[in-house]
């Protein structure tokens, strides 16, 4: 079996999320590798959307941010954050959005504003497009380290809707799409329950043990009869080293 880095198991774990003849918004970092992984293997008619404008690209060489030209190779349309953000997110018109995050909670909300420091709140980024995203995208799909401290049972702070409360929630706060669909970690993958919305593992990655995931996960998960992660094959690996992220920028 080729041998591979956790980053590396995420990132394919995060590109079996998408699905050809879609849309996606994507950032930079794993979620780009990610995408363009996608649209080279399983999902060639994948239109990748950037914020600021930027469509249906095929990116070369790694791009060290989404002003970086040589992610917009060949791109269909140049536009700006109105198109992507307005005419095309909020109008519900984009399939599928991966996200990076601080802290995510069991019913998937995000949190990337403030964490308690010293019993005193201490503000780190906040939304960006992410807000927008988690509201509007069809399928919100979110890649993070597993930390304890990052997987918590309810969030301090919700800068981006995930499933809410759980339920119907989501929907009767007005929100469109299905949510939070995935959660990739560098120990799991997490799925929401279909009735409750609640966290639960699809899956535990190859030499994480069942008892890593209870100590690590701030929330209560069943690790009894979960399977492990398929691996990556050789040539997603192949593509990750030699063509997509050949500096090891992301991965």
């Amino acid at each position: 079996m080729t041998e591979f880095s956790l980053s590396e198991l995420m990132v394919v774990c995060a590109s079996r999320g998408f699905k050809d003849d879609t849309s996606a918004l994507i950032g930079i970092g794993l979620p780009y590798v990610a995408g363009v992984l996608a649209k080279m293997t399983h999902a060639p008619n994948l239109t990748i959307i950037m914020e600021l404008g930027v469509f249906g690209s095929h990116p070369v060489d790694n791009a060290v941010g989404i002003a970086d030209p040589r992610s917009w190779y060949h791109a269909k349309k140049f536009g700006g954050f109105l198109d992507t953000m307005g005419m095309i997110l909020h109008r519900g018109r984009c399939d599928a959005g991966l996200l990076g995050t601080l802290c995510i909670d069991a019913y998937g909300n995000i949190n990337s504003t403030t964490v308690p420091v010293n019993g005193k709140s201490k503000h780190i980024t906040g939304s960006g497009g992410a807000n927008d995203i988690a509201s509007r995208a069809q399928n919100v799909m979110v890649i993070t380290r597993h930390e304890r401290r990052k997987l918590e049972e309810t969030s301090y702070f919700v800068t981006s809707p995930g499933n809410l409360q759980g339920g119907d929630s989501r929907r009767e706060a007005g929100l469109i799409g299905n949510g939070l669909t995935l959660v990739i970690t560098d120990k799991a993958v997490f799925e929401p329950h279909p009735e409750t919305k609640r966290l639960q593992l699809q899956s535990i990655h190859p030499g994480i043990s069942p008892e890593e995931i209870v100590s690590e996960t701030g929330f209560a998960v069943n690790v009894v009869g979960i399977p492990r992660t398929a691996p990556p094959t050789p040539e997603q690996i192949r593509l990750i080293r030699e063509v997509i992220d050949p500096d090891r920028l992301y991965t």
